[in-house]
């Protein structure tokens, strides 16, 4: 593999991707995200205000918890997860980046029933570790590409290495949307 390579998405977006928008746009972000990671929150600050700005943007979040820096990244990944399952993932993904500072098992039910999930299942779900097996294969399609901490974004398919502010992010949208 030569170096090129780690500045590139290697795993192709598919349906079991978590995906806001269109596939077809002619941008598309992928973001490998650390719920309990400061600078991926705000990354998903900067990735809200990009998505009003950009029409035709497709965003996709893929899983890279860090356990081993933040504790708390895994289970709320499984929270994430779990959630989907009911059709609520984007709802839970917004109030987990929202409460980084309150990612306990307490908080993670408090935030599923807020949503109206099914909470004996969304336990069962959690307990029976039953999303692991995606969350590890997230984790290895962007170790695949190279990512080695969150936040890690890829804009249509190249990695985006500049400065995570609006200015950057956004002149490098428009430079790869044309």
């Amino acid at each position: 593999m030569s170096f090129g390579d780690y500045n590139r998405l290697l795993v192709p977006i598919s349906k079991q991707d978590h995906i806001q928008g269109r596939v077809s746009t002619s941008v598309t972000l992928v973001q490998y995200g650390d719920y309990q990671c400061s600078t991926c929150g705000e990354a998903h600050q900067l990735i809200k205000a990009i998505q009003q700005q950009v029409n035709d943007l497709c965003f996709v979040f893929r899983h890279f918890p860090q356990p081993q820096i933040h504790p708390c990244a895994q289970r709320a990944a499984e929270a994430a997860l779990a959630a989907a399952a009911q059709g609520q993932f984007w709802q839970m993904h917004d109030i987990l980046f929202t409460h980084q500072q309150a990612l306990g098992n307490d908080y993670l039910v408090e935030y599923a029933n807020n949503l109206g999930l099914d909470i004996p299942q969304f336990l069962q779900d959690i307990s029976n570790q039953v999303h692991i097996a995606r969350i590890d294969q997230d984790i290895k399609s962007g170790l695949h590409s190279g990512v080695t901490a969150a936040p890690a974004l890829f804009i249509n398919g190249i990695r985006y290495t500049s400065r995570w502010n609006i200015e950057q992010l956004m002149a490098a949208i428009v430079t790869t949307s044309n």
